[in-house]
């Protein structure tokens, strides 16, 4: 009689045991997200680079094998000397560019508020010193100092948060093979050659994503570099540079690198800037029906529907670092999902 009316009460206990322990390690995930944000992007980035590493690591050098981390440095050199000689070509004109554009700005401001004006849009010109003004009048020099403080801490923090994921990665590359061992075993022994295969297919999906960003930026701003000269827009290495990595950010990044080029377009004459309109528009759709459909169904394996729910639900969790994540994200599910079915399918 006594068990029998314990039973009902252990069970309680145990449920609320449950629960809190369950809100205790939701809590706990929930204050450090930023930490586990950038641990699963240096884990990205260490599935990515990994066949490449195991590429290099196979090859032999004086009839030894390549050592794990000096082929994992040899990627790394290669994508810093890769870097550094994009930079020493294009960074003297982008100074150049950028150091003529702030000579020119004044005249470019005057001419876009000549515009405005003639349409209705604004009064009176307004130069650069009373926008200043205005501006430090409204929101107060404190709050001007304090934005400016945390746009300067949000940079160092974004260079140290760069650092530490290049870093992770690094030890994720060297220890990948022990770590999937270890991943690999917390499965039973029939099941283990299954999560080995998922794996090198996570894997494959992975690379093909981190491959195909890459090369969409490079065609984005390669193609924008030369229709902006052709059409003959000042500054155009900078505003090519910026559609480039604009590329690298989903749905937002691609229309808002435009905004730039259509801006300095229309104050040279609205002719220009109709015609940057009509580029942007016919390279995002070329890019939109053509390339990203084939990098992501063909190579990383995920349908339009799939890729288009993926960046909805990642934008709407985590904003642009979540947009970013999502197709990777969803390549990796898509695995464990097939994985389940087929599981449900031979039972």
């Amino acid at each position: 009689m006594t068990a029998s009316s314990d039973s009902p009460r252990a069970l309680i206990r145990y449920t609320l045991v449950g629960l809190a322990l369950t809100a205790g390690i939701c809590w706990a995930l929930w204050e450090v997200r930023d930490a586990l944000v950038l641990v699963y992007i240096s884990a990205l980035v260490a599935i990515g680079l990994s066949p490449l590493v195991n590429a290099i690591e196979r090859k032999r050098l004086m009839r030894q094998q390549v050592p794990r981390w000096a082929a994992i440095l040899v990627i790394y050199l290669c994508i810093i000397a890769l870097v550094v000689g994009v930079g020493v070509l294009v960074i003297p004109a982008i100074v150049k560019q950028a150091r003529e554009l702030a000579m020119d700005l004044p005249r470019l401001l005057h001419q876009g508020q000549q515009w405005l004006i003639n349409h209705g849009l604004l009064t009176r010109e307004i130069t650069a010193q009373e926008a200043v003004q205005q501006t430090a009048t409204s929101s107060g020099a404190q709050d001007t100092i304090g934005l400016i403080a945390n746009a300067v801490w949000g940079f160092v923090g974004g260079v140290f948060g760069v650092i530490t994921m290049i870093v992770l990665a690094f030890y994720l590359l060297v220890d990948s093979t022990g770590l999937v061992n270890v991943f690999v075993r917390l499965f039973p022994r029939e099941k283990r050659a299954q999560v080995e295969s998922a794996c090198r297919r996570v894997t494959n999906k992975i690379s093909a994503w981190l491959g195909g960003q890459l090369v969409l930026a490079g065609i984005i701003g390669s193609t924008a570099a030369l229709a902006l000269y052709l059409l003959g827009v000042p500054f155009f290495y900078v505003l090519a540079l910026i559609a480039g990595i604009g590329e690298m950010i989903p749905i937002v990044g691609p229309i808002l690198s435009a905004v730039p080029a259509i801006a300095v377009a229309l104050s040279v004459k609205p002719a220009l800037a109709l015609g940057v309109i009509a580029f942007f528009f016919a390279q995002q759709q070329l890019e939109n029906h053509l390339l990203v459909p084939k990098i992501m169904q063909r190579q990383v394996g995920i349908s339009p529907v799939f890729f288009i729910i993926a960046l909805l639900i990642g934008g709407s969790l985590l904003g642009v670092i979540g947009a970013i994540l999502a197709v990777p994200t969803a390549a990796i599910l898509q695995v464990v999902f097939q994985e389940l079915m087929n599981d449900t399918a031979a039972e």
